[in-house]
């Protein structure tokens, strides 16, 4: 049978998210809104802070660690990506915003960075203004990294509890999360419609 009328395969998104204190809103955030794509029938993988501990990039330096190996892997397979950093001092964390620095590793790849790949944002501080100035560096990198932001990114205030275990306490927040997570799974479907076999089907181009 012609490869072009094989059935797509099921997209991954991959949660990127936390601190290194364990249960933090950021992590809490992005592994709520990977269930709500994994009710939508997608498979999903979470980076949360422990397992995003890696050396500080070096682009000098080849050699990785199992755990920065592991994480380019799953970005390199990802067809949709669920990132959530919190606000230190006005801007994303340094370990979030080291973890994204090892997407250089994938700067000669068929698809670089995260090109073809749709992006929701999410950005938890202790006040709107921070969480607001966080939320629009996040989709910043997302535009350089080739990425396709969501139209909606969201902001967290977690001046209040949010979350309590895996259960959101917030309305507003349940259903912005929602949102966007649907919009990141309706994307990476879409395009993966026009894959087959992880080969660019005929006439599919990236702008």
């Amino acid at each position: 049978m012609n490869a072009l009328f094989n059935k797509p395969r099921t997209p991954l998104i991959v949660g990127i998210g936390g601190t290194h204190r364990p249960n933090s809103s950021s992590e809490l955030a992005a592994r709520y809104a990977l269930g709500i794509a994994a009710q939508a029938g997608v498979r999903v993988q979470m980076f949360d802070g422990p397992s995003l501990s890696f050396p500080l990039y070096n682009p000098a330096d080849p050699v990785r660690d199992k755990y920065a190996m592991s994480f380019v892997a799953a970005l390199r397979d990802a067809d949709g990506i669920i990132l959530a950093a919190p606000a230190y001092h006005g801007g994303i964390s340094g370990l979030i915003k080291n973890a994204l620095d090892y997407t250089e590793d994938m700067n000669r790849d068929a698809r670089v960075y995260f090109d073809g790949r749709a992006v929701g944002s999410i950005a938890c501080a202790g006040g709107w203004q921070a969480a607001g100035a966080t939320l629009s560096a996040l989709r910043s990198v997302v535009h350089a990294l080739r990425g396709w932001n969501t139209p909606l990114g969201v902001t967290i205030n977690t001046a209040g509890k949010i979350f309590d275990g895996d259960t959101c306490l917030d309305l507003d927040v349940e259903r912005n999360l929602a949102v966007m997570a649907r919009q990141v799974v309706s994307f990476a479907r879409a395009m993966n419609a026009q894959r087959v076999d992880g080969v660019d089907a005929p006439g599919m181009q990236y702008l």
